[in-house]
């Protein structure tokens, strides 16, 4: 059984902890001198409004927001319907394709459809700034998305967790391996993707494992918003 847990009530509680503040400050900073920081401030946490608790069945763990203009949404690799489809989502649509047999590749880029179902689209950085991959690294945000993990971990069983590239691959520490089933492969990004990820059926494998644990399996096609 999942225990009840309230995204509100825990970003409230990590946002007392001295390493936040400084994190919140340090963001807060660059945005008043004019730096561009992405995704907008008001979708940082966009992933835990979308993401009910009690629903949880998949946390996808990526890297770090797209820094591109008008990419970067709060989900970990989607943007919004009208923006052009990300290189490492093209990889992602065509690993889906070569995994499963009725995926029709969408025109959209809008991974909602997924949240709804229970799938947590996790970057382990929230933030980037505008053209500079892994700015944001090491300056807090790491040791959220550990507690993040951590509590999902110790709160609720059968999870699927998805790590994708070396950063997500590093929050295995924080997952007992005794109550959920973690898949690794490389980053879908074009530098890694045909590292494994390509082939990797990964999402073939999450519905296998949900449907033998008596839970609905995903529906990955995202033909509609």
């Amino acid at each position: 059984m999942k225990k009840n847990i309230n995204w509100t009530n825990l970003l409230n509680k990590e946002k007392q902890k001295f390493y936040f503040k400084k994190l919140i400050n340090k963001i807060n900073t660059d945005i008043i001198s004019g730096k561009i920081i992405y995704p907008k401030k008001q979708n940082i946490f966009y992933v835990f409004k979308v993401t009910n608790f009690k629903n949880l069945k998949v946390v996808i763990l990526g890297q770090d927001p797209y820094h591109e203009k008008n990419q970067a949404n709060g989900l970990a690799f989607s943007v919004m319907p009208n923006i052009k489809i990300p290189a490492s989502l093209k990889n992602i649509y065509k690993s889906l394709k070569f995994d499963i047999p009725n995926f029709k590749i969408p025109k959209h880029g809008y991974l909602l459809n997924w949240a709804k179902q229970g799938v947590m689209l996790l970057n382990t950085v929230l933030t980037v700034e505008k053209g500079l991959a892994n700015s944001h690294n090491n300056i807090g945000w790491e040791k959220f998305t550990n507690n993040v993990i951590n509590i999902i971990s110790n709160n609720s069983k059968n999870i699927v967790f998805l790590l994708w590239g070396k950063k997500a691959k590093k929050k295995i520490k924080f997952i007992n391996n005794k109550k959920h089933y973690i898949l690794y492969t490389s980053h879908p990004s074009p530098y890694s993707a045909h590292k494994g990820f390509l082939y990797c059926k990964h999402f073939s494998k999450t519905n296998k494992y949900l449907i033998d644990h008596k839970y609905d399996p995903i529906d990955w096609n995202l033909n509609f918003i």
